[in-house]
């Protein structure tokens, strides 16, 4: 235990024993039960009888609600769930795929299948368009291209964001379609 009462040290949202500022807390027991409303000191000399932490659960109820439990266990516990859920959450990237407005059929197909990978492994795609010099004119031949890159996506695929100018580029968001269970 260290010099604040707790077996380890605590982050700030989750103070335990002597970090307790409150002078009246609701008490909830190891195994559920309510204990009813103590003053600090008569629920961190049960908490000791029982050779338990007292933990801050809710700091911000009236009066703060605190449980009787073995502090390291319970910080085990929350760790396990964070990393639970980092391993279930997906990381959706935006990659981009940049073509000009002479771009030949051979280099269309080949950034197509780029584009099509990119979907598959479930990243949104940004597909841009960008101009030099005299080009900016033709922005027609931009659209030309971009609807082209959605008509050949055809299902797999769905648009975020329509065909938008920026400067002296053109670009759209396409996301990877809902996929069919």
């Amino acid at each position: 235990m260290n010099e604040e009462g707790c077996a380890i040290s605590s982050p700030p949202h989750a103070r335990c024993n002597l970090q307790i500022r409150a002078r009246e807390l609701r008490v909830i027991g190891e195994d559920g039960e309510q204990l009813g409303i103590l003053s600090r000191d008569d629920a961190l000399r049960a908490a000791q009888e029982k050779g338990l932490d007292l933990v801050e659960v809710a700091p911000n109820a009236e009066p703060p609600v605190c449980r009787i439990m073995d502090f390291g266990k319970y910080k085990y516990q929350q760790q396990k769930k964070q990393q639970e859920a980092r391993k279930r959450q997906s990381i959706i990237q935006v990659k981009e795929i940049k073509v000009r407005p002479k771009t030949d059929e051979h280099d269309f197909q080949t950034k197509l299948k780029h584009v099509l990978r990119f979907l598959e492994e479930g990243d949104r795609v940004k597909v841009t368009v960008f101009f030099r010099g005299r080009e900016i004119v033709h922005k027609d031949r931009g659209l030309t291209i971009l609807q082209k890159f959605v008509e050949s996506i055809g299902d797999k695929g769905k648009v975020d964001q329509e065909p938008q100018a920026e400067g002296r580029t053109l670009f759209m968001l396409i996301s990877p379609a809902a996929k069919k269970v």
